[in-house]
């Protein structure tokens, strides 16, 4: 692989590292409130309540998000590739993050019927698309905001961001437009529509926090690498490949294992809240609540984890982080009740935050200067590739065994892969 030169990360500003962070604030907007704790609940719970036939709402949402993997394993790591060779990181997050957004929009037109329930599935599988291809770029950006002394710091300032802003919007739209029924905004609840305006508050909130990291961080120098067409990026791509086998092994094989145990990660958040109301008893505006409560518990261990990983590696914060998940989640399964899920759902959520920004860390370690977006690129392909698993094993497990309980399984087996795999993997050097 090439070593061309990044911006020299001496001259960044913590003005710049803000700017980068404030992305991740923003993406909130998509992870915590359509993803996870509002429109995803939205879509199971009220407009697919009454969808005729045997496979409910839930398993179609875990096929839709699973299918919507297919389309990131092909298009990351070329698109990737190419916006580093041209130059064009920014410019990439720029285009990913505005269709994200244009997505995000017209869940508004999501309506409170099962007939409904096609299209928001559809908007929100192209939103995941669009969402993973922005975040691609994204984090290539991150050796534009840090040196190899400081990355774990910035990696975790950067996920304390996300679930800080997850908190703080939230709250935002639970008293303004939730709780109690149309929340202090008295905003009428007929047809969802109080939820489909959250979609629109949520669009506008990612639009806003992405501008800082357009105008202040500085782009990556262009490749001296011819740039390619599409098909010649293709194979360009499996000879890199070839090359990166030969010289990293351990780079692909972290790249394989940190699919398996992310799709994990991912299932808790996209199926968590769902859990909550369907298995636990959680009342469904009380998951906002806890929404929030996960974002600062979850904040909390990205930000303590970066210090450990600056100082220890990446590879014991991974490891540690999903021993404790595994050991939270077999106790979830037998447990009952909203006051038992609050216990050990927040336990969950600690050990999450560390495990994401640590999985970034490892690879920023790993990637030559210059092409940290196409690494990126592989890690968003890798991950995609694996997407299907936790989402099908939770759909499968809660049709086999007609019980919500059981997709918990899907998602503690896949972890628990991921965790093998991980296991003789080098660790990178700190």
């Amino acid at each position: 692989m090439s070593t061309d030169a990044a911006v020299p990360a001496s001259t960044v500003t913590r003005g710049q590292v803000l700017a980068w962070g404030l992305w991740d604030w923003g993406s909130a907007a998509y992870n915590a409130v359509i993803l996870t704790f509002v429109f995803s609940v939205y879509l199971t719970d009220s407009v697919g309540a009454d969808l005729p036939g045997e496979v409910s709402a839930n398993s179609w949402l875990g096929y839709s998000i699973g299918a919507s993997g297919l389309l990131i394993a092909l298009m990351a790591p070329v698109i990737a590739r190419r916006a580093d060779a041209a130059g064009r990181r920014k410019r990439a997050v720029a285009i990913w993050t505005a269709l994200t957004i244009a997505t995000m929009a017209g869940l508004f037109l999501v309506e409170d019927d099962y007939t409904f329930l096609a299209l928001g599935l559809v908007l929100l599988g192209l939103g995941s698309i669009f969402f993973e291809l922005a975040s691609v770029s994204y984090n290539a950006v991150l050796s534009q905001v840090s040196t190899p002394e400081t990355v774990g710091r910035v990696s975790g300032f950067g996920w304390a961001m996300g679930y800080l802003g997850g908190i703080v919007l939230l709250l935002v739209v639970y008293v303004g437009f939730i709780a109690g029924g149309g929340g202090v905004l008295d905003v009428p609840t007929e047809n969802g529509f109080h939820i489909r305006l959250v979609a629109l508050v949520a669009a506008a909130w990612f639009l806003v926090f992405a501008i800082p990291l357009l105008l202040l961080v500085p782009e990556v120098p262009a490749s001296a690498a011819a740039r390619l067409g599409i098909l010649a990026s293709y194979r360009a791509l499996f000879a890199d490949l070839r090359a990166l086998y030969r010289d990293s092994p351990h780079t692909l094989y972290f790249l394989g294992a940190s699919a398996l145990f992310r799709d994990g990660l991912a299932a808790v958040f996209t199926f968590g809240a769902v859990l909550a109301v369907t298995v636990y008893g959680i009342a469904e505006d009380d998951v906002l609540i806890f929404g929030v409560a996960a974002n600062v518990v979850a904040a909390a261990g990205a930000l303590a984890a970066g210090f450990v990983d600056d100082r220890i590696g990446p590879k014991a914060v991974i490891v540690g982080s999903l021993v404790g998940m595994l050991a939270v989640g077999v106790v979830l399964l037998v447990v009952s009740g909203p006051a038992m899920f609050w216990v050990f759902g927040l336990a969950l959520c600690l050990f999450v935050g560390p495990a994401q920004s640590s999985s970034r860390t490892f690879l920023a370690r790993l990637a030559p200067p210059g092409r940290e977006g196409e690494l990126f690129g592989l890690y968003a392909t890798t991950g995609r590739a694996a997407s299907f698993l936790a989402p099908t094993l939770v759909g499968l497990f809660t049709y086999l065994f007609a019980s919500e309980r059981a997709g918990i399984v899907g998602i503690l087996l896949v972890l628990a892969i991921g965790l093998l795999a991980l296991l003789p993997v080098r660790r990178p050097a700190v």
